[in-house]
């Protein structure tokens, strides 16, 4: 029976995080973690002759959630942006994972047209060693340039 080596797993902390926003490219590195996720909406279907329904998928939503270090007033721009202005900003983020130790080699995903549900705009902790803040957005498309190679065995 063949297993997963150790190895080809993938180092939690080796990964690059780059936000676009207006067409100026930074270097997201303050990100501590961040996940996107793609949910998929789905309408419950009667069939005759089951007594259960079937599902089927109607469409899907992109949300997503990033802890970051409280040391960058990029965010709480976009935040002041809307409420001076209206002007709702979108942005893309560009993740990738890459452990040179690991056989299944690098992965790139973009998430397209983020935008941010809310977020910090100030605060303190007398009590904490460092400041941290957590962001809630949507993305409304991704593409995944880069994609993980398959692991021997797999197949």
């Amino acid at each position: 029976m063949l297993t997963m080596n150790a190895k080809d797993t993938v180092s939690a902390a080796l990964a690059e995080c780059y936000v676009t926003i207006d067409g100026r490219r930074y270097l997201f590195m303050q990100a501590i973690n961040l996940e996107a996720r793609f949910e998929r909406e789905k309408s419950t279907v009667p069939i005759l002759g089951r007594t259960g329904r079937g599902n089927k998928s109607t469409g899907w939503k992109g949300t997503g959630k990033a802890e970051f270090h409280y040391n960058t007033s990029l965010f709480r721009e976009l935040m002041l942006r809307y409420k001076s202005t209206g002007e709702d900003v979108y942005f893309d983020i560009q993740v990738t994972n890459d452990d040179p130790t690991s056989a299944a080699g690098r992965q790139t995903v973009i998430l397209k047209d983020c935008n941010i549900d809310g977020g910090v705009l100030a605060k303190f902790d007398a009590d904490a060693d460092y400041l941290d803040e957590e962001m809630n957005f949507t993305f409304e498309d991704f593409e995944i340039p880069e994609r993980f190679v398959q692991l021997d065995g797999m197949e």
